[in-house]
């Protein structure tokens, strides 16, 4: 590939995917040995640390008014140098507070960083190619986590290497990136300027929906099914590392072939299909006795994650090109909303009985299915549901642009 095109704002998302993805890696890789074994975690405790780390993304409505004051693309990079200095630093405060603190400080720089990269791509990368653009970002995440899982793997079971050291490592990674992307990219225009104003409007209650239903669905994956193979089957961190790098050995070539399967098939299909599949994987999560095939249902989770792209191109497709900035720090929030409180419920849930947390999750997965059989097989302005209400003092706006 030519400078030229390294230029490009595709490649420059790619990189800050890696470099994001390098520092979560870590941190995820290491999370429930670390709070198991260090700090003596039980359910409660990583339930209530799972709430804390979702709180930034309940506040991701914020990045709106902090582009007031800094260009989009910058604070994308800033976002990402504190989340890695977040990532480095947890090691070295290996108490319970210690970890709440430096998640919350992690988790700043994380939601921040998620929000404005979805947000750069609906607004660099034309409507035909998002899909595509998305499925290389997941592809260029899943390679950086792949080769991060692979040394960690290394570090502890053949190295000895202690938590701090890895933290600090995997850190500095996002760190690095960061700093190379600020000084290495120009600073790309956008063809429309942004709203800097947070817009709710009634004719994306799909996409809302949407997307409050994967929050509250991702956060059962997030907190419990890992969780699940520590607590209930007993894997060790260089098992549960071996685990990731089965998933994202498989995304990196999947991802952007899921993303050209979207682009082809349409969001609908492609959302129809995964939350069929969710359904199977969550009640399977329910019942499962045996270590391997848990671990066959983590994987097989896993790959449904790229097809969430689906929701992000289906909001690029009906929605004002000016909201998209503004509907990027929204959906962020909207996501959060129930993952704020899931942890710390189904974490006092999970004592009680486990299997009923991951039921909740083939519930909410089922409910994801109706709502995509809602998407039009050709969404737009104004023809943004089949079925449901319509606001056509909305849709008179969308006439005049």
């Amino acid at each position: 590939m030519s400078l030229k095109n390294w230029k490009k704002p595709e490649v420059l998302l790619m990189i800050t995917a890696a470099g994001w993805g390098a520092g979560f890696a870590t941190w995820l890789a290491l999370l429930n040995n670390f709070a198991v074994d260090v700090i003596s975690f039980t359910g409660r405790e990583i339930g209530i640390l799972q709430s804390l780390r979702e709180v930034p993304g309940l506040l991701a409505f914020t990045v709106i008014f902090v582009l007031l004051i800094i260009a989009e693309q910058r604070l994308l990079m800033l976002s990402l140098l504190v989340f890695g200095i977040g990532v480095a630093i947890t090691g070295y405060f290996p108490s319970e507070m210690g970890f709440y603190l430096t998640t919350i400080l992690m988790s700043v720089g994380f939601h921040y960083h998620e929000t404005l990269r979805q947000s750069l791509t609906l607004q660099l990368i034309s409507k035909e190619r998002t899909p595509i653009a998305m499925g290389h970002q997941i592809s260029a995440q899943a390679f950086a986590s792949l080769a991060v899982y692979g040394l960690i793997y290394i570090a502890t079971k053949f190295a000895g290497m202690e938590f701090a050291a890895i933290y600090a490592l995997g850190g500095a990674v996002s760190i690095f990136t960061a700093l190379v992307a600020w000084t290495a990219y120009p600073q790309f225009k956008t063809e429309v300027l942004q709203t800097k104003k947070i817009v709710l409007r009634k004719r994306y209650w799909l996409y809302y929906a949407l997307t409050f239903l994967s929050g509250a669905r991702r956060q059962i994956f997030m907190v419990f099914a890992g969780f699940m193979m520590v607590e209930k089957f007993g894997y060790a961190v260089s098992t549960i590392t071996a685990l990731y790098l089965v998933n994202y050995a498989i995304n990196v070539f999947l991802a952007p072939k899921i993303g050209r399967l979207i682009a082809h098939w349409g969001e609908r299909k492609a959302l129809i299909f995964e939350y069929v599949g969710l359904m199977g994987v969550f009640t399977g999560y329910a019942f499962v006795q045996n270590a391997e095939m848990a671990a066959a249902l983590y994987v097989i989770d896993h790959l449904f994650f790229a097809f969430a792209i689906g929701i992000k191109s289906y909001f690029q497709k009906i929605g004002d090109p000016k909201d998209m900035a503004s509907t990027a720090s929204v959906s962020f929030t909207i996501n959060h909303i129930a993952a704020v409180v899931i942890p710390v419920a189904f974490g006092i849930l999970w004592l009680i009985s486990p299997a009923s947390v991951f039921l909740a999750g083939t519930a909410m997965a089922a409910c994801s299915l109706i709502c995509s059989f809602n998407i039009p097989l050709k969404p737009a302005p104004g023809n943004e549901t089949i079925k449901g209400p319509r606001f056509p003092e909305e849709e008179a706006l969308i006439s005049q642009r």
